[in-house]
């Protein structure tokens, strides 16, 4: 092999992962990125790089990360499905993995760094049984760890899962589909720095257990990260530091303070923005002479002295900006029903934040199709989350959803999907969408509680209502303190956002941001505690108060759905040539009718008769007739002897004269006429097939159940 001078020596190192083979190799591919690791999960392969700029871009303010992955359908023998037949935007699955890297490297990079900062994970094959995103995790962290690129690492992710009573590490595909936990855990040596998960109810306590047997797995990969970045890593380059000047903000801090104390002390948003607007006015002004062309910088101070009021406040006086105490939950309204027409709305306020959640119900050939590297191939349960300018006061357009709406979506999609009915109990595509009509914190918690009450207001017969609450943190050493529902403002200026939803049997969804250096498992305890005894007073004393139980009918707006199974050899009879029947059905009953190869039918109907009409007609074709069985028919021929009668689609009998009523008849039209319809009863088969109608039986007959029922 010709080694490219720029390429460190190629090195290999091999362990174990959950009984299967973890391979790393450095040295081998992308040799001009600042760090690069080709990680090998079983036959799971992912190309990890990351680069820096030489300097930052003029006029950021920010630390620039971004993190993409890649998806190539290569990587699972498929060839892409769109047009161009080549992999355009990233999938919503493959942004909420970007996403997860990102959390859990971003709280490592220098808080005055500005250089662009680009990780890539492109995943070149996939076996399902290994997972593509625990070797991204680890190769991201690998990539770092041996670059020149300023990172205070190593970190390892993995996944957890729980399956027949036992706690399983990295579960295989089938292992995860019988899992009553998807746990990613995050750490470092010595704390947990990132949490995501989805679960069918899984007690706290059982959480936190799986959470402490991750960072045990994660702790011995450490150790091997570690080796690599000794024995591969270059020395951390120097980057330039926009750290403030430590005398203008003594100096700002001394002149502004004590108003910036008086300022944050409201449960108002606006009002505090106001005043905060108004100091920060006031400060630029009085230090014009001294700092000129400075107001980047005195802006930035502004930010970090509001920062250091409010975690003084919280640490030193156990007081917070809106005056709650450190377990108060702000002020909670619920509503359900509150938007005409809709299939479900449920409108959900936590003090200034707020949601509108509208639930919509269609066919399952709504359902959304999915063309990714992952397992799934389509979705039934759809959430998306919208996030207007208006919502936090801001005059801007609405663009297309961002990776940061995407993923509250998905989030709060996670968090209800353990309680939904199966397609077998309630045979519904789902869509929920939550318009965030208010924003002060912790609206995707926000978006699980007002999507609770949209279904339950919709009739979908959920297992139990979900609730979602946010816990925060401020840390100082050895000291920290938890607070419960954390607004904007605590949000921004506090070291954690820990972000759990769950019913009262236990939590069906986890995600937490950090910007410490991690979180230990007595915070974690504390966090779980405070987040279930919120989310039970949220259950108990708002959502079950609005609506204690899914609607027992579905809004009149909504289809109507019947299920029934026919024998799959008349699929193609119920369909006819070309789809002729089928389109004659629907046409006629104004129905949608899927079919699948098993012979299962679904009918969607916005009128319940119209449901039962197709039901009865494609019963008619799928079911031979048989002596005594009763239909109800359209008249399509006269003949001086009798009427013929298409029972069901494609299918014709004869009432014979004699048959029509139980009296004489003289003429046929004196009781029928072409395009009628009338009940038939089926009197007889000869052996060729042709079937004998009478009207008069089935009339009598029809008569007589009437009456019995009246009885």
């Amino acid at each position: 092999m010709i080694t490219h001078a720029s390429f460190p020596k190629h090195k290999v190192y091999e362990t174990e992962l959950a009984g299967r083979t973890l391979k790393i190799e450095v040295g081998k591919m992308a040799g001009l990125a600042n760090g690069a690791a080709l990680v090998s999960f079983g036959d799971t392969t992912v190309l990890c790089t990351a680069t820096m700029a030489k300097a930052p871009r003029e006029g950021i303010d920010f630390f620039p990360l971004g993190v993409d992955y890649e998806e190539r359908l290569y990587a699972v023998g498929r060839i892409p499905g769109s047009f161009m037949r080549r992999e355009g935007r990233p999938g919503e699955k493959a942004i909420l993995t970007a996403r997860l890297i990102d959390r859990q490297i971003r709280p490592f990079f220098p808080s005055d760094m500005r250089n662009d900062v680009a990780i890539t994970c492109t995943v070149l094959s996939v076996n399902y049984d290994h997972s593509p995103e625990v070797a991204a995790m680890i190769g991201t962290s690998v990539a770092l760890s041996i670059s020149d690129i300023p990172w205070n690492g190593p970190i390892v992710g993995l996944r957890m899962g729980y399956t027949d009573g036992k706690y399983v590490v990295c579960p295989t595909s089938e292992e995860q589909k019988n899992s009553q936990l998807q746990l990613t855990v995050a750490g470092s040596r010595d704390k947990i720095v990132m949490i995501e998960a989805g679960a069918d109810q899984f007690p706290d306590d059982m959480m936190l257990t799986a959470i402490a047997k991750a960072h045990e797995e994660i702790k011995r990969l450490i150790e091997l990260v570690s080796k690599i970045q000794s024995e591969c890593g270059l020395p951390k380059a120097t980057y330039p530091s926009v750290k403030l000047p430590e005398e203008m903000f003594e100096a700002v801090k001394g002149y502004a303070m004590n108003r910036v104390k008086d300022a944050v002390d409201t449960d108002d948003k606006t009002v505090r923005d106001a005043r905060i607007d108004e100091i920060t006015a006031d400060v630029k002004e009085h230090f014009a002479e001294e700092y000129p062309d400075s107001n980047a910088l005195l802006d930035e101070c502004m930010y970090k002295l509001q920062k250091y009021v409010v975690r003084r406040l919280i640490l030193d006086e156990n007081k917070r900006v809106d005056g709650r105490g450190l377990t108060d939950v702000r002020p909670l309204a619920a509503e359900v029903g509150v938007i005409p027409r809709v299939h479900g709305s449920g409108l959900f306020t936590r003090g200034q934040t707020q949601v509108l959640s509208i639930c919509t119900l269609g066919t399952l050939r709504d359902a959304q199709e999915l063309d990714t590297t992952f397992e799934e191939t389509e979705k039934r349960y759809m959430h998306h989350y919208n996030f207007p300018g208006y919502s936090v006061g801001e005059a801007k357009p609405s663009r297309s959803p961002g990776r940061r709406e995407i993923g509250h979506g998905a989030l709060a999609e996670r968090s209800l999907l353990p309680v939904l009915p199966s397609e077998e109990e309630f045979p519904y595509a789902i869509r929920v969408v939550s318009e965030v009509l208010s924003s002060n914190g912790s609206t995707s918690q926000g978006s699980v509680c007002g999507s609770t009450l949209a279904l339950m207001d919709a009739g979908v017969p959920i297992k139990a209502p979900v609730a979602g609450i946010s816990c925060g943190l401020v840390t100082e050493g050895d000291r920290h303190i938890t607070f419960t529902d954390i607004q904007g403002i605590e949000d921004f200026f506090g070291d954690m956002d820990f972000k759990v939803a769950g019913t009262h049997k236990g939590i069906t969804s986890i995600q937490v941001d950090i910007k410490n250096d991690g979180l230990t498992l007595q915070i974690i305890a504390e966090a779980f505690e405070k987040t279930r005894n919120a989310r039970i007073e949220i259950l108990d004393e708002i959502l079950l108060k609005a609506i204690d139980k899914p609607r027992a009918e579905l809004s009149e707006f909504a289809p109507k759905m019947i299920r029934i199974m026919i024998d799959p050899e008349k699929i193609r009879e119920v369909i006819g040539k070309g789809g002729s029947v089928i389109q004659k059905i629907t046409a006629e009953t104004n129905t949608k009718i899927d079919i699948e190869d098993d012979g299962s039918v679904c009918i969607a109907a916005i009128n319940s008769a119209d449901g039962e009409r197709a039901r009865k007609m494609i019963e008619g074709i799928a079911k031979d007739p048989e002596i005594g069985d009763l239909y109800y028919g359209k008249v399509t021929r006269l003949m001086t002897f009798g009427a013929f009668v298409e029972f069901a689609p494609g299918k014709e009998g004869l009432i014979h004269i004699s048959k029509l009523a139980d009296r004489r008849v003289p003429r046929v039209e004196d009781v029928l006429n072409i395009g009628d319809e009338t009940w038939v009863k089926v009197i007889e088969i000869d052996d060729k097939g042709r079937i004998n109608l009478s009207r008069k039986d089935a009339l009598k007959e029809i008569a007589e159940r009437e009456e019995d029922a009246k009885k």
